[in-house]
Parts: C-alpha cells; structure tokens; sequence
C-alpha cells in the first residue's frame, strides 16, 4: 500500500547513503519527493570539497570571478538569522548574486572544507573579512548538499558562534549528529531522480503543515526579491554585529 506523503518524508528523514533494504525501499517509492538522503554518491570526496571551495571563490576578491560552482537549476541558499534566510533562488539568480557580490568585496580565509559520507556531503568554516567593515573577522559554517550529477542543490549557513550554530563545536565540530537542525535534509525532491526542490508538490504541502521552517522557505521561494528586501529591513543596522560577534 502507497504510504502517505507526510509518512514518507518522516521516514526518509532516517536515510543515509548506505541505505538498508528498508530505506532503500523507502526512498524508490518516494520517487520525485525524495529526500537528499537519498542521493547515491557519484563522485570521490575531492569533489565535494573543491566544489564547496569553488563557491567561496566566487566571493574572495582575490579570485577571478570565472566560472562558477556547478549549480542546479533550482539551487537555494538559505542563511539563518540573523542573516536573511532565503538569499539566493535558482542558477541564474545565485550566479547573478555571485557578480553583484563582487560590488561588496570581500576575503574568505580560515577555510577549512571537508567532504563527508551523509548529506550534506560539503561542510566548511570559514572566516570572511569585508572590506567595508574593516576587515574584522565574520565566521562562518556552511553546509553543501549535491544531486548525482554533482550540482549543488542546497546551500546552507549559521554564524559560526555561539548561541547561532547548528552543533555545539566541541562535542560535534562539523553537525554530524542526528538531531542537528538542518533544512537540507528535510526538503522533498532533493533526493529523486533529478534532485530537483519539488516546491508544489503534495509531498512538500504535506511536510510543510508539520514543519514550520520549510513552509517559510516555500512561502519566501514564491516571492524571492519581496521577502528578500522585507527581511533586510527588518534586519536593520545590527544585523552585522550580531552574525559577525562584533
């Protein structure tokens, strides 16, 4: 018997790579509405690794801005507050926030990129410098999730500090536990065939009755610019001070 949506996504939250006969069974029947937990890796670890570091060189302005990082059609970045949640929507959209980055110069250093076995394979601290604020030091950790075809399908991000990680940094330094909260996990259609975000799907509409943060990030990827803007109003001046510790 087919199981319901909700059912689904709840069960699948549990997948790995290495997937039992359950799981695995679990995530053939999700089809289109899997989740990225059930992606089967398709390239070595470097991979992952260079291409985590690839999107952070779209941003040093030490770096050529050539090509950039191999993004899915519907790629998302979402950054935690205090940062803006939904900051970037679509190929076009990140690579068009890759060249208008360049505007607001930066350094990225600290970086330390590591590939690992569950999603999301890309994990990095980083530290960024910006050249208007003086070149203080803003950490942060993000998070890469990829489809087969090695695009990355979510970009993911929390002030590297106190009170705003997703992991307490000594007893789990890179969010390897279970429970740590991520939206990358939880999201319907990261993991099917194409590992494309299914944002209309039955699937999504029923996960997100039960799952707060990813109605909003649905609710904000229907408005993208208007609840972009919105947010950074409402952020105000201390949105810097607070995400950087400053």
């Amino acid at each position: 018997m087919s199981r319901p949506p909700v059912l689904v996504v709840l069960a699948l939250a549990g997948c790995t790579t290495s997937r039992s006969p359950d799981a695995a069974e679990i995530c053939a029947e999700a089809g289109a509405d899997a989740l990225a937990s059930c992606v089967e890796r398709t390239r070595p670890d470097a991979y992952y690794v260079a291409q985590s570091e690839a999107y952070f060189d779209t941003m040093d302005k030490r770096v050529p801005l050539g090509t950039f990082p191999p993004y899915a059609e519907l790629v998302v970045r979402w950054e935690w507050p205090p940062w803006l949640k939904l900051t970037g929507f679509t190929r076009d959209g990140m690579e068009a926030s890759d060249r208008l980055l360049r505007l607001y110069p930066s350094m990225v250093e600290d970086r330390d990129c590591r590939a690992f076995a569950a999603q999301p394979w890309g994990r990095c601290r980083v530290t960024f410098r910006y050249d208007a604020h003086e070149g203080r030091p803003c950490p942060i950790y993000e998070e890469f999730t990829f489809n087969e075809a090695g695009e990355i399908t979510f970009i993911e991000a929390w002030s590297d500090l106190p009170g705003l990680r997703p992991m307490d940094p000594e007893a789990d330094p890179w969010a390897e536990d279970g429970d740590v909260a991520r939206l990358a996990t939880r999201l319907p259609g990261l993991g099917g065939p194409e590992g494309r975000l299914r944002l209309d799907s039955p699937a999504m509409e029923a996960a997100a009755t039960t799952d707060p943060d990813l109605a909003d990030l649905v609710t904000r990827a229907q408005d993208f610019s208007g609840t972009w803007f919105a947010e950074l109003e409402a952020a105000g001046d201390a949105l810097w001070a607070e995400g950087c510790g400053w």
